[in-house]
């Protein structure tokens, strides 16, 4: 699916893994997760279904006000947003502005480049930790697998 200005990439997680992971990456990066929109629970309170559906939108003066000052109708396009989305198939998805399409679309001054391109960078960081579970995930199944306080059955450990 290609959308103008919106990069969708696969998730290799169910939706609520994947919105959780990416919470977890916004966080871990110090950024404000401001809402957590469940656009299913919505639909479902109105009589309506829809399949899961959640919008983070998140960010930090930091990141924002530098594109802000290069071009302030870039405000309308902040704090950033990610969908976390399943399509027909059951397929997970996360979809998020084009950080480089935006600036250009608003024509941000060429002074911009590097704000832009590390933002851009920031946001594809967060979104690939998000659909993408890593060794943080292994290392969390392994404690509960093998508890600290456990000695492994392999281990010469006596205690």
């Amino acid at each position: 699916m290609s959308v103008a200005g919106v990069i969708t990439r696969e998730s290799l997680s169910g939706p609520g893994e994947t919105s959780d992971r990416l919470v977890a990456a916004i966080g871990a990066r110090g950024l404000t997760l401001f809402a957590r929109i469940d656009h299913a629970a919505g639909a479902a309170a109105a009589g309506l279904t829809l399949r899961p559906t959640q919008l983070l939108i998140f960010g930090n003066a930091r990141g924002g006000t530098p594109l802000m000052q290069a071009q302030q109708l870039l405000g309308m396009e902040l704090p950033l947003r990610a969908l976390v989305w399943q399509d027909e198939a059951l397929r997970t998805w996360v979809s998020c502005p084009d950080v480089h399409w935006l600036a250009q679309r608003y024509g941000a001054a060429p002074g911009a480049t590097p704000v832009v391109a590390a933002l851009a960078a920031a946001l594809e960081g967060l979104v690939t930790r998000a659909i993408t579970p890593g060794a943080d995930d292994l290392d969390e199944e392994l404690d509960e697998t093998f508890p600290a306080s456990d000695p492994l059955p392999w281990s010469h450990d006596t205690r």
